[in-house]
């Protein structure tokens, strides 16, 4: 059984004792969320196609640790023009443990 969730702006292909990284949560580490944006389920031979979310189905997950992703450099030059700008960003994830798919 596994589930297509929505959840900052992506999706994600889920299925029970996953271990995927998503964009930050406002959680604390260690307690359990439910997400609610489902838009597909698939059990076998049953499959539920939401419009554009799966009614009554949710995903919970439990929150293993926020972290921050791989540093990204940005630079930013222009020829000719004695102009050269070298900045950074590491974006903040969310670690989730999928717990179980309700249908």
């Amino acid at each position: 059984m596994y589930a297509v969730i929505k959840t900052g702006g992506k999706q994600y292909r889920v299925a029970e004792g996953d271990v995927i990284l998503v964009e930050k949560l406002d959680a604390e580490t260690g307690s359990s969320i439910d997400l609610d944006d489902v838009l597909m389920v698939d059990a076998g031979d049953d499959v539920k196609i939401g419009t554009p979310f799966v009614e009554g189905s949710k995903v919970t997950a439990t929150v293993k640790d926020q972290i921050r992703g791989k540093k990204i450099e940005i630079i930013k030059f222009r020829r000719r023009k004695h102009h050269q700008k070298r900045t950074g960003h590491r974006q903040y994830h969310t670690v989730l443990e999928i717990n179980s798919i309700t249908a």
